[in-house]
């Protein structure tokens, strides 16, 4: 159905949308965020008897690394998002397989996007950095919500897509 087509396009251009903004406001407000990340690779907020302190990276230079590195990340998927929506646009009353075939670049970058979001932020900084026992610099909630919404975004993409119906002819009674 040409709905559905239409609704994976909008919603990997939503997600293009997301991503846009968000690397756009960490290259412009460098520092709002990146004092963020600061804080979780510190551990300098954890709860004060946290034995995974060791963990901690309190080097500048490492901070501004993996700083650009979610910059990166943030930035790739958008762009891949950006032309997987426009490829699945341009496929939009292919035939199933060409359709199909278009969401690969939809899919690295929905992909990408999750993995930021739910290894980078949850599994890395929430876990590895005990950024869940942060008060004041706890970004798990939010990553979830990104990740979450990712996620869904790719499976309905991942879908396959079968042929579009075509409207039969009009049927024309006969003349008498």
């Amino acid at each position: 159905m040409l709905i559905t087509r239409l609704a994976k396009v909008a919603m990997v251009a939503a997600i293009a949308a997301f991503t846009t903004l968000v690397a756009f406001g960490n290259i412009t407000d460098y520092g709002t965020n990146f004092v963020f990340v600061q804080h979780v690779l510190s551990m300098d907020s954890v709860f004060p008897n946290s034995t995974i302190t060791y963990r901690a990276i309190t080097s500048p230079a490492l901070h501004h690394a993996a700083y650009a590195i979610i910059i990166a990340a943030e930035a790739l998927t958008a762009v891949l998002c950006w032309f997987g929506a426009l490829a699945l646009l341009r496929r939009l009353r292919a035939p199933a397989a060409a359709f199909n075939r278009a969401k690969t670049i939809s899919i690295a970058g929905l992909t990408l996007g999750f993995l930021t979001w739910q290894f980078g932020f949850m599994t890395v900084g929430g876990e590895w950095f005990g950024m869940w026992q942060s008060a004041k610099w706890n970004g798990v909630p939010s990553a979830f919500r990104f990740a979450v919404v990712i996620i869904a975004v790719l499976i309905f993409v991942a879908m396959r897509d079968e042929e579009m119906e075509s409207s039969p002819a009009p049927r024309i009674p006969p003349s008498s």
